[in-house]
């Protein structure tokens, strides 16, 4: 399993996220943005699956990317209005 972290244009799109990574049984959790990546609203969910949630009609999510192990970040997605 990867880990994968979502950031938002609005808090309420992370909170939802959140509820709707659980509600599919994968581990997730609302947290700060790290200081590496940017978000609009400052908070992001992390959570781990086998492939990310792209999921193009959850429009507040600003960026999709891949926690990798050395502590770095592959970009997987970004919407397209940034």
């Amino acid at each position: 399993m990867n880990t994968y972290i979502a950031t938002f244009f609005m808090h309420f799109g992370s909170i939802r996220f959140e509820k709707l990574c659980k509600s599919k049984g994968l581990e997730a959790r609302t947290m700060p943005v790290p200081r590496n990546l940017s978000s609009s609203c400052g908070t992001c969910v992390r959570y781990k699956a086998d492939e990310p949630l792209l999921d193009p009609e959850h429009d507040e999510m600003e960026r999709t990317v891949l926690c990798n192990d050395d502590g770095t970040y592959t970009q997987l997605w970004q919407a397209h209005n940034l």
